[in-house]
């Protein structure tokens, strides 16, 4: 099954045509970070017009790419929540206009649900169950039980701020360009992670997490250190000993949980994933013999359209009446 869908939940507008949840033909991503650079974070109402004029030459590229047409697509798909409102609004009126015109069934799907089984995509591996995904972005930040690409329960999620928002919060501070984490993780090279010893959040509860403690903590620790010295001066000890106290946060309670339900694979997804700490972190903390899984390619672990193919997928073989029923949220 060929499905074509549309993601436009916050800033990037994409169309991507997946075979078989796995399988990816074309992945087409239209950013609008430079747009967003110039306020430091997403302006929704912005976001939701410039997705307008992207949608159809993403929807073309597409097709182009994977040298295809709407004839060889059996079904289009979109992601309909979470996310900004009047964004998911421009790409859901997309492909209801497409799968009008072209009579073709809609499948609507669950962002997080397509970040879940993002790794997935490209991957002819068989995955073994139990296992165990952190999600990780700017938006969310949970930690699931699958079972299944049909059978996925949440077991933890974040209480307040997402470990990617806290990047971008933190990048503010020190003076850096939005989004916050390849900012962090580019001057942090350059930095000690153990320079500056921050608390470890919500240390007493194993399966949700919490931010907002630690980003204050570095704002007050600012403040001090700029009394004595210059930004420039301790930006990349600071930086470096950010990402790593909140990586050692994600990747503790990621490999924690995945031995005590006893997980054969951990898989991690979302923004987040594509650092390259986080993902040194996990590699080095878990068992040798569980397997560890995050998305094939950079572009499947921000927004894209490809992972909302592809979990469209299952949910289509399925037939879930309510496309974020199988997160149980």
């Amino acid at each position: 099954m060929k499905i074509l869908a549309f993601e436009s939940s916050c800033d990037e507008t994409a169309c991507a045509i997946v075979e078989n949840g796995r399988v990816v033909f074309s992945n087409i991503i239209a950013s609008q970070i430079l747009t967003h650079q110039k306020t430091q974070g997403v302006v929704p109402e912005v976001a939701a017009r410039q997705h307008v004029p992207k949608l159809l030459p993403v929807f073309n590229e597409a097709l182009e790419q994977a040298n295809l047409t709407m004839d060889d697509i059996d079904a289009v798909a979109c992601s309909i929540e979470p996310g900004l409102v009047n964004c998911l609004l421009t790409g859901a009126s997309m492909a209801s206009t497409i799968a009008y015109i072209y009579k073709k069934p809609l499948v609507p799907v669950n962002h997080k649900l397509g970040h879940v089984l993002s790794c997935m995509l490209d991957n002819k591996d068989n995955f073994v169950y139990p296992t165990i995904v952190l999600s990780v972005s700017g938006g969310h930040n949970e930690l699931y039980l699958m079972q299944s690409p049909t059978d996925i329960k949440m077991l933890g999620s974040t209480l307040d701020d997402a470990a990617g928002e806290a990047y971008d919060k933190v990048a503010k501070m020190l003076g850096l360009k939005y989004p916050g984490g390849p900012e962090i993780s580019r001057v942090a090279q350059n930095g000690d992670p153990k320079k500056y010893k921050l608390p470890y959040p919500l240390p007493t509860q194993k399966l949700n997490f919490s931010f907002s403690g630690l980003k204050t903590n570095v704002k007050y620790l600012i403040e001090k250190l700029s009394k004595e010295s210059k930004l420039e001066d301790f930006r990349d000890d600071l930086a470096a000993s950010f990402q790593w106290t909140i990586n050692n946060n994600l990747s503790r309670k990621l490999v924690e949980c995945a031995i005590v339900n006893n997980a054969q694979e951990i898989h991690l997804v979302g923004g987040v994933s594509a650092n390259l700490d986080l993902r040194e972190q996990i590699q080095n903390r878990k068992p040798r013999n569980m397997i560890f899984r995050r998305p094939m390619d950079f572009s499947y672990c921000t927004d894209n359209a490809a992972m909302i193919a592809g979990a469209a997928y299952f949910v289509a073989k399925d037939d879930w009446k309510n496309p974020g029923e199988a997160l149980q949220i």
